[in-house]
Parts: C-alpha cells; sequence; structure tokens
C-alpha cells in the first residue's frame, strides 16, 4: 500500500566494503544513515541473502564509499547486480584496501570512512548495522549521489535484494539482463523492443545489442 510513496523517502547510494573470505567485497546500499553525533554512530541496513552481510557480521567493521554524481555508473553495476560470492566484484574497480581489510572505493566518490560496529537489529529479511565511524577522508568532494538522482537521472533500478525492490512491477513486463555488468531492465511503460537502436545500459554504457531475455 505504501511502497510507492515510500520512494519520496531521501537516500543516498553509497558503496559498503568489508574483508571478504579471499578478497574484499563491496556492494551498493541506499541506507547509510547517522543516528547520533554524541556518541557518533551511523547504521545502514544489508539483506540476509547479501555476502556483505555475512563479511560484516565476522569482521565487525565495514567502510562506507559515498559515491557522488560523478561516480561511474559502472561501478553501480559491478557492485549492485552481482554478489561476492560468484568472484572479486572489484576487479574492474579502481579502489585501494585498508590495513583492516576492506576496500574504499576511488571511482570519484565524495567521501568514505571506516565503521566498527556496535550493536545490530535483526529484521525479518535484514540485518541494521549500527556502528561508529573511526576513520576516514577529511575532505568532501562533489555533490553526494541520492537515490533520486540515480532513478530519474541515471535510469538505474533497485536489484532484487534492495529495500525499495518493488516486485511487482518487475512481474508486468518481459526482462532482459545486460551480459556485461547484469542490470535488468524491466519496464512495463517502454518494452524493450521498443528501445531505439543508440540506447546503452544506464549502469555500464553498453549497447543494446549485448542484452539478453532473462527466462
Amino acid at each position: 500500500m505504501y511502497d510507492k510513496i515510500l520512494t519520496s523517502l531521501s537516500y543516498g547510494m553509497c558503496a559498503v566494503g568489508t574483508r571478504g573470505t579471499t578478497s574484499a567485497n563491496a556492494c551498493i546500499v541506499n541506507t547509510v544513515i547517522q543516528i547520533s553525533s554524541y556518541p557518533m554512530t551511523i547504521a545502514v541496513s544489508i539483506n540476509h541473502s547479501n555476502f556483505t552481510n555475512e563479511c560484516i557480521k565476522k569482521s565487525g567493521e565495514f567502510t562506507v564509499s559515498v559515491l557522488s554524481e560523478n561516480t561511474s555508473g559502472a561501478v553501480i553495476g559491478a557492485l549492485g547486480f552481482t554478489s561476492g560470492r560468484d568472484g572479486n566484484k572489484l576487479n574492474n574497480v579502481r579502489h585501494k584496501i585498508l590495513q583492516e581489510g576492506a576496500p574504499v572505493i576511488q571511482e570519484d566518490i565524495c567521501c568514505w570512512f571506516l565503521c566498527r560496529v556496535v550493536n545490530t537489529v535483526e529484521t525479518v529479511t535484514h540485518t541494521i548495522f549500527i556502528a561508529e565511524p573511526i576513520d576516514g577522508s577529511e575532505t568532501i568532494k562533489g555533490k553526494p549521489m541520492t537515490y533520486d538522482f540515480y532513478l530519474n537521472v541515471i535510469k538505474g533500478k533497485a536489484p532484487k535484494y534492495a529495500p525499495t525492490y518493488l516486485a511487482e512491477e518487475e512481474e508486468e513486463t518481459e526482462k532482459f539482463t545486460c551480459t556485461i555488468c547484469k542490470y535488468e531492465y524491466s519496464n512495463a511503460l517502454v518494452p524493450f523492443a521498443e528501445l531505439p537502436e543508440s540506447w546503452n545500459c544506464p549502469i555500464c554504457g553498453a549497447p543494446k545489442s549485448v542484452f539478453r531475455k532473462t527466462e
């Protein structure tokens, strides 16, 4: 009943990085919020099915890279539409590894901070990690990317396990998946066949020809 109007809430687009089992891992989130200033705490919501959830619970630490409006859509595609269980998602994303083993994205981000988990809250589908920032960049560069910018300017969409994912919209039309970044096109108003041949993937910029119908 309220799923569509909840999209009016303000969100910021971030990459959450963790120390993985064999390599560093990261995923895209839009649920990082500040809880308090004294003591300084933030919270982030991660789906139980996400590999990042598992990694944070093991390490007790994570990084937050705040994406800017200049961050390449390919970064969102690489980190937001594939799983770290299937391989190293950071192979084609410029990043650095902190001493703690967690990555910081370096593709035109605004800023970053390292957090230590102080508490967790379990919901039916997500874990809410409550954490304190313990390190980070000293300045903010560029304009932070909002979820509204991602949806309406980049023309992106929410992956299946995102809090803002709307399943009923996915069922209304055929789906086509980008073979490069795994972005899935599903738009009942503009069927894939009606898109111009000049249309490109909004995430990685690949041409329409690389898309395949999702079975």
